[in-house]
């Protein structure tokens, strides 16, 4: 792989793409070699979506230290593209009438939250015995970022779960708010997330290599990951069904679930639009915002949050987009409404995300997707 001077160099050289045109297979390829060349990272897949089919998927280069293959069919870590779907999942619930995003959670509950304790495969709702507030948080909640918990309970100062702001104020990522509302679906609605997902979504799509649990049959073909400073990482074999963020699966598999999403597969018109329709505008600078002073907080009228997932506006319409990130891990998935268009990428990489911007670019056109907001530290995009 020859050294290229920039990814956008090599976008302009090869032709940009018009704004409802993929490129073609190999010309996106092309881009993701100089992206993998710049930014120095090892293992890479993209996939395609048009009309709300899967149009292309391609992998590159390595899956380990070791030089083997990364492939479709191997199995990478989702991190939190686990939260679209869960975020899809209660949008089918409510349109069925199994709960209402907009009744709290508590009522779900048989017993107040606080008084089942501290539970590891949960979360630490013992915590918020002193905190009523916890009544008010409703799915819809949860799923736009609104609960007031920050990310991780044990990013607070004492380290306990709290709620920082008033319940459906403003926006705070949190993965202590999705697993809330898990607790809900399963303790009081007597659901069990993985078999949801593999009834209505998984095995129907024929998505033979993605659970929120790790399956040994995963053994034969799956990632490791790099992180910052180039170092090999292994895979972490989750046993533990988190909604917030333990899907492994492979860049075919959620390819398929991708295209399914963005053409409103197993929902009403109405709850289609409901997935994607933005409740809360975002008015904060970057992502992670719950634990910064409110002099943080800046105007974002271009991008409010929805069932788990972004909804924006740019050049080209209404569109959502959910990451996923960890120390090896970096993916993105972009849908455009207009032509049920969509791009995903999925690195078992971290050093890729940087590129990311471009990339999607390439293959979309603009699109209008507020990077630095999610990646404060990109620049030049």
């Amino acid at each position: 792989m020859h050294r290229i001077a920039s990814i956008a160099a090599v976008a302009l050289m090869i032709g940009a793409p018009a704004q409802a045109r993929t490129p073609s297979p190999p010309s996106i390829a092309r881009v993701v070699a100089a992206a993998m060349t710049e930014t120095g990272a090892k293992g890479l897949a993209i996939a395609t979506i048009e009309r709300g089919k899967v149009s292309s998927v391609q992998a590159f280069v390595a899956r380990n230290a070791a030089g083997e293959p990364l492939t479709p069919d191997t199995v990478l870590y989702g991190a939190s593209l686990t939260k679209a779907v869960f975020g899809y999942l209660t949008v089918q619930l409510a349109a069925e009438g199994r709960l209402s995003l907009d009744r709290p959670i508590a009522t779900l509950l048989p017993q107040p939250l606080p008084s089942y304790g501290n539970l590891p495969a949960y979360g630490n709702w013992g915590d918020l015995t002193d905190d009523e507030r916890w009544r008010l948080i409703t799915p819809r909640m949860t799923l736009n970022h609104s609960t007031g918990f920050a990310n991780f309970a044990f990013l607070n100062p004492d380290r306990k779960l709290r709620i920082r702001f008033e319940p459906g104020s403003r926006y705070g990522y949190s993965g202590e708010g999705i697993m809330l509302l898990q607790f809900g679906l399963e303790k009081g609605a007597g659901l069990d997330t993985e078999a949801e997902l593999q009834r209505r979504f998984f095995r129907p799509l024929g998505m033979t290599r993605t659970s929120l649990r790790w399956q040994s049959h995963f053994a034969g073909n799956v990632a490791d990951g790099w992180d910052e400073q180039g170092k090999a990482q292994p895979h972490d074999e989750r046993s533990r069904v988190r909604a917030a963020g333990s899907m492994d699966t492979s860049i075919g598999d959620f390819a398929r679930v991708a295209a399914a999403m963005v053409r409103g597969e197993g929902l009403p018109v109405r709850w289609r639009r409901e997935f994607a329709r933005g409740t809360l505008p975002i008015t904060t600078r970057q992502q992670f915002p719950t634990l910064l002073p409110d002099a943080q907080l800046a105007e974002r009228p271009n991008a409010s949050a929805a069932m788990g997932v972004v909804a924006f506006s740019g050049p080209q319409g209404a569109g959502w987009y959910k990451g996923g990130h960890d120390d090896i891990t970096a993916n993105t998935l972009v849908c455009l409404e207009e032509g049920r268009r969509c791009v995903l990428i999925m690195a078992n990489d971290v050093r890729a995300e940087r590129a990311f911007p471009a990339l999607v670019r390439h293959v979309l056109g603009e699109t209008g997707v507020h990077y630095r907001w999610e990646y404060p530290g990109l620049r030049n995009y």
